[in-house]
């Protein structure tokens, strides 16, 4: 007998995020949620802000792609598309210097599909719009999963980049994927050679490495991006929900002063790299990823200071309890 097979449902998106401010933006901005709509349309997008004020309106989540540096506007509805997003996105775009529009919502008009696609029509190829249809899917009683359809998109979108497999293969990725595997590989060889005691990640091709250390929901991220002549190192703070990645953030800033001490350079304490994930950098501008000649000395600089934010970080995050920390508010109350 061949074995049965399940139905497919669809799940009603308010189930899943009943508010879309307070839900869907923040839900969508989480590191892997981007990844899943970066890898939909081929771009690698980086947080950059949320709720971002544009005259009287506020603009969803605001991007950047880390190839080129662009600016990419995310523009989100849980219900079909009209006329005021449309206003808003054409907005935004103007005011932010957007180069790449995303507009997600749960079903698209025809007439505001029609006027993203003539909108990639008349502008050059340095500006592109994306309508972006958002569905939840569950089978039986299985984790439920988000998809997102492309039902809009630059003209040449459809031909270089949604084929997938041939978009991996166009020389522009596939040469700056090589790098990546080439310095990642030299890198952890480096730190083999010089008995390093971190357990390094298997070297892929993106621009960046996940380190673990010590407990979930943090991680150590050595990036690279050409773009910026820079090379840096992230620890990701994050969490079950913002409550605690704000705690664990705010804990650790209490310590800043004996951090930096021990660092002897500043770092960017950034609370508002994401709305469940909190970042702490250490940036070395004026550094190109893609000079060989210049890879001994930048290998150089990611053996000590990845070793350096692990001696630092490592005993502080587990000593970490969220319950530590109050809200300004309530120490007001007292």
């Amino acid at each position: 007998m061949p074995e049965e097979l399940s139905r497919l449902e669809s799940v009603e998106l308010r189930e899943i995020w009943p508010d879309e401010a307070q839900n869907f933006t923040p839900w969508l901005a989480e590191e892997e949620n981007l990844t899943l709509l970066g890898e939909t349309l081929g771009i690698e997008l980086e947080f950059e802000s949320q709720e971002l004020s544009v005259g009287d309106f506020r603009a969803d989540i605001l991007c950047r792609d880390i190839v080129d540096g662009s600016r990419i506007l995310i523009e989100n509805q849980l219900e079909r598309t009209n006329h005021s997003h449309l206003g808003q996105i054409l907005t935004y775009a103007a005011g932010l210097d957007i180069h790449t529009v995303i507009w997600i919502a749960k079903e698209f008009r025809e007439e505001h599909r029609a006027a993203l696609d003539r909108l990639n029509e008349i502008t050059d190829e340095h500006y592109q719009y994306f309508g972006i249809e958002v569905k939840v899917w569950q089978i039986g009683d299985s984790a439920r999963a988000a998809q997102f359809d492309v039902v809009s998109s630059p003209n040449n979108w459809s031909r270089s980049v949604s084929r997938g497999p041939e978009l991996a293969a166009s020389k522009d990725l596939s040469e700056r994927g090589a790098r990546n595997i080439k310095f990642w590989t030299a890198l952890r060889k480096y730190m083999d050679q010089k008995n390093n005691p971190l357990k390094f990640p298997k070297p892929g091709s993106s621009n960046y490495l996940d380190f673990s250390i010590g407990r979930a929901h943090f991680t150590m991220q050595p990036y690279l991006v050409a773009t910026r002549r820079e090379i840096g190192i992230r620890l990701y703070i994050g969490g079950k929900d913002a409550k605690n990645a704000t705690a664990y953030f705010h804990l650790l800033k209490e310590q800043q002063e004996k951090i930096q001490n021990e660092f002897s350079e500043p770092l960017e304490w950034d609370e508002q790299a994401g709305p469940i994930v909190k970042r702490i950098s250490l940036r070395k501008g004026d550094t190109d990823p893609t000079d060989e000649t210049d890879w001994p000395n930048q290998h150089e600089w990611f053996a000590s200071k990845l070793e350096l934010f692990d001696k630092v970080f490592r005993p502080r995050i587990k000593a970490l309890n969220a319950d530590d920390w109050e809200p300004p508010e309530y120490k007001d109350d007292e």
